[in-house]
């Protein structure tokens, strides 16, 4: 089965219009103002108007009040929540949407109980540990902490890139993949040549 592949941290309209050209599953919008990447309603409302169908939105957010939330759901046509903080299962279930739960992979980082916990979610997103910092880093992390029988969809992230996508589809064979960082010319604008090497790299790599 062909891997997921997403795009995170769009912030202009032509970036997501080349992701979707591409041939990307889905696009991630931050709405968290401390990240480099995130963007306001008003361009995540533009970015979307411009995507062709079937390319999906995740809307990521970090520890965010319900009225923000509710705020950005109000204007934005997202598909998918992505929560990155300490939200719990109750709060990420309370927008009556499909969400993934993003974990901060380290050692002794309990995946099977976090699935348990986040059950509602659609899988576990996996992401490099980096201390204070709630994605976004380019960092990789020991991809043989993650379980292979986990409940859950496993969505892997953290570092990615063109150059290593093969070697990660074969060790990890996770569900979907997610590059922010890594398809990138400068924080948030994205560059088409290393968008379409890593796609390539992820379809290729998970036949």
């Amino acid at each position: 089965m062909a891997v997921r592949v997403k795009i995170c941290g769009i912030t202009r309209v032509e970036d997501g219009v080349e992701a979707a050209r591409l041939g990307v599953d889905a696009i991630g919008l931050v709405f968290y103002p401390k990240s480099p990447r995130n963007v306001s309603i008003a361009r995540a409302a533009a970015i979307i108007a411009a995507l062709p169908p079937f390319v999906s939105v995740v809307g990521l957010f970090v520890d965010a009040t319900r009225e923000w939330v509710d705020t950005v759901l109000a204007e934005c046509a997202l598909d998918v929540l992505q929560f990155h903080g300490d939200e719990s299962p109750e709060f990420c279930a309370s927008f009556h949407r499909p969400y993934l739960k993003a974990v901060r992979v380290q050692a002794g980082t309990d995946l099977a109980a976090m699935a348990k916990r986040y059950a509602g979610a659609r899988g576990l997103l996996t992401d490099a540990f980096v201390e204070g910092v709630h994605g976004g880093t380019g960092q990789t992390f020991d991809w043989s902490l993650l379980a292979e029988d986990l409940p859950l969809p496993l969505i892997l992230s953290g570092g990615l890139d063109e150059h290593n996508i093969a070697a990660a589809l074969r060790q990890v064979h996770p569900a979907a993949v997610d590059v922010s960082s890594g398809v990138e010319s400068a924080k948030g604008i994205k560059d088409a040549a290393r968008m379409a090497a890593f796609i390539s790299g992820a379809r290729h790599g998970s036949l």
